[in-house]
């Protein structure tokens, strides 16, 4: 039996409004004015417990709507942002002690990134965290929630799962309709009212659930040994 931990991107383990910023910045030209100020101001209600949105990108959505700005247009200017993430025009923070988590986590389950983000800029971060090596398989495009029910369910049939993430329609709603367990993280988990089985404000909170749950049984797989270089992702899905 192995256990598998399937981690979100944006918003898990990339935290921080630097990408949403710059996605606003390249809406920007074509939106009404004071665009950016007005995602800042929107962004500083969601952090303060907003319920109206989603997360930034969503912000960002939903006024580039208000404002006429064509779904072509957003889709450039997403791209655009996505292109120097990672960069000090699209800075990304990491949670505290991310790198012993990760690795820890993969001595004991396999894990998985599943994000509806495009590869670009993506393994750009991870590598740059030091913790590209810790992932057993990075999925791309997945399309959540939709495209997250098929992952999960092939890794049900290995043993158990946990998914990660901060959009509970997204990120955990396929995990609760197949039997998986979840853990939240965000600004939004305080006032939540969604029967998860951990969470947290970030990452670095659920550490010792995370690690906990990881080694309630072993796995039949060999763990990722540190006595050995640790594997690169053993495969790139861009379902």
């Amino acid at each position: 039996m192995t256990r598998s931990v399937v981690f979100d991107f944006d918003g898990t383990l990339a935290i921080g409004h630097g990408p949403v910023l710059a996605y606003a910045k390249a809406v920007a030209p074509s939106a009404g004015e004071a665009f950016v100020s007005r995602v800042e101001e929107a962004l500083r209600a969601f952090d303060a417990g907003s319920p109206m949105y989603r997360d930034g990108y969503h912000i960002v959505g939903e006024l580039a709507a208000q404002d006429g700005v064509s779904s072509w247009t957003m889709q450039q200017a997403y791209q655009a942002s996505r292109e120097i993430l990672g960069t000090a025009k699209a800075p990304v923070e990491a949670p505290d002690e991310v790198v012993p988590l990760l690795e820890g986590l993969s001595q004991h389950a396999h894990v998985h990134l599943a994000t509806n983000a495009p590869r670009v800029g993506v393994e750009r971060v991870l590598d740059s965290w030091g913790v590209y090596h810790c992932f057993d398989q990075l999925h791309f495009n997945v399309g959540k929630p939709d495209g997250l029910y098929p992952i999960l369910r092939q890794l049900l049939k290995n043993g158990p799962v946990l998914a990660v993430g901060d959009i509970i329609e997204f990120d955990l709603q396929p995990a609760f309709d197949l039997g998986a367990d979840t853990a939240l993280v965000g600004v939004t988990t305080a006032g939540a009212n969604a029967d998860v089985t951990m969470r947290g404000a970030t990452l670095t909170d659920l550490r010792g659930e995370l690690c906990a749950w990881v080694s309630q049984s072993p796995t039949l797989t060999p763990p990722h040994s540190p006595s050995q270089p640790a594997p690169s992702p053993k495969g790139i899905s861009h379902a």
